[in-house]
């Protein structure tokens, strides 16, 4: 066993914290901007509508290159578009704390968002390059735990920040900790493992997945929020035509940037489809339960946010236990178990009408974090084992991407449903029930994976 994969070695921990301080970069970027996007808008002089392009500009970007990165990671080495992409997201955020005008602040914006797709896009075939794949279930839950805590704590530093000191410092504070994850990441990260012949990298797929997903994206987001229109429809037919020329182009490849040759593998595709089904049935539940706490139970905006903490916590409390569980339980009946027990919490939640006491919704909500907490790590380790080692990064930007479009559906299901519900209310109580199938469905796809072979038990 090489000196990088021992998982007993100081380097390697070091290595892994290098990782995970890029992955609490990306993460605290996105909920911390969240909170600033008032002031910015007064800053900048622009309305509230046009503010959000800096946060959609972040995630539009990152959709469009994680399976690119991924595959440039595959070709010249993980650790390389690494460091690229650390050191795109320092001088990004640098430039957005120096940013003077709107338009300077979205081009910034979109520059970070590179970096942040380079690193989401082969985080995880790093950590499979670190740590064998017995104890990767435990490095895999440490990653869990980061994100939760970090998507916790994100809207509370965002606000503590504004409050004392300008906007800039919450760009600014990526710097030394993207700085620390450089050093730390240039000297005790470690190449792709050799190969016969070095694969060559397909431009022209680079490009139309780009375009696809990019076009994807933004026509779901618009129909959802602004209905259908012309130019929508357009907009969805050229999606169409792109995607297609780009997935044959991909099933001709002997490395597609689109991973099809893994989704020949049936674990690997099948926890695919239960992450993107659970990524939307959480996002739906994230954003329906604060309108359903406040209109239909009357709680503050102050106790909303504070009853949302249950979820994330619980999350990190479960998540630990689920990483060293997966050593010796399949991830499949895992997967199962905690996407019924995350039905379960929506079925509570959907069903709380009638409560008035913080405690008795708060406990849902940890039921709901506890049932994630199970599901995420042991799908997660599924999905980036079940591929070969020299396949990582497809595996790994696939993961991402199955993520980022399990929240764009969810957040587009919330806007469709609460469009059809209209004035009368209720649609926050749909979009419970609508999650709840969701995960149902997760959790009965997740238990057909028990007959297939474990990857780590494989490995």
């Amino acid at each position: 066993m090489s000196k990088e994969k021992n998982p007993n070695t100081t380097h390697s921990y070091l290595a892994v914290i290098a990782v995970l301080a890029a992955i609490m970069m990306g993460v605290l970027d996105g909920t911390v901007m969240n909170v600033a996007l008032p002031t910015l808008s007064h800053e900048f002089g622009v309305s509230p509508s046009d503010s959000i392009w800096i946060v959609n500009a972040y995630q539009l970007i990152v959709t469009m290159m994680l399976l690119g990165f991924a595959a440039i990671g595959d070709v010249f080495g993980y650790k390389r578009v690494f460091l690229c992409g650390v050191s795109i997201f320092v001088s990004a955020s640098a430039l957005c704390a120096m940013s003077r005008s709107f338009e300077m602040m979205v081009a910034a914006r979109v520059l970070q968002g590179i970096g942040g797709a380079c690193t989401m896009s082969i985080n995880t075939a790093l950590l499979r390059l670190i740590f064998p794949p017995a104890r990767l279930g435990r490095v895999m839950a440490a990653n869990a735990v980061i994100v939760a805590v970090t998507a916790a704590s994100g809207p509370a530093l965002g606000g503590a920040i504004l409050s004392i000191g300008h906007w800039s410092w919450i760009f600014l504070m990526n710097i030394p900790l993207g700085l620390a994850a450089l050093v730390i990441g240039w000297k005790l990260l470690p190449h792709n493992p050799p190969q016969k012949v070095r694969p060559k990298l397909d431009g022209q797929s680079v490009v139309l997945n780009a375009v696809f997903f990019g076009l994807l994206i933004y026509t779901i987001e618009q129909m959802a929020h602004d209905g259908f229109s012309t130019l929508l429809v357009l907009q969805a037919v050229v999606a169409v035509i792109v995607g297609t020329i780009y997935i044959r182009r991909q099933l001709n490849l002997p490395m597609p940037i689109l991973p099809v040759d893994l989704f020949r593998i049936p674990i690997f595709a099948m926890s695919v489809g239960c992450s993107i089904a659970c990524f939307t049935a959480q996002m739906m539940a994230l954003v329906s339960l604060p309108f359903f706490m406040q209109h239909s139970l009357g709680f503050s905006v102050a106790e909303t946010g504070l009853l949302l903490t249950p979820w994330p916590l619980a999350t990190t409390l479960t998540a630990p236990m689920a990483g060293r569980l997966i050593e010796r339980v399949h991830p499949g009946l895992l997967g199962g178990v905690g996407m019924s027990v995350f039905a379960l919490g929506l079925f509570l939640l959907a069903t709380a009408g009638s409560i008035s006491g913080t405690w008795d919704l708060a406990w849902r909500m940890a039921v709901c974090g506890i049932g994630i907490g199970l599901f995420q790590t042991p799908n997660n380790v599924t999905i980036t084992t079940s591929a070969p080692l020299r396949r990582s990064g497809g595996a790994s930007g696939m993961l991402g991407t199955a993520r980022v479009l399990g929240q764009t559906l969810g957040t587009a299901m919330v806007a469709v449903l609460f469009h059809l519900m209209g004035n009368q209310g209720g649609g926050e109580v749909v979009c419970l029930w609508t999650a709840l199938g969701l995960a149902l469905t997760a959790g009965v796809v997740s238990l057909l994976r028990v007959k297939e072979h474990s990857p780590i038990q494989r490995s």
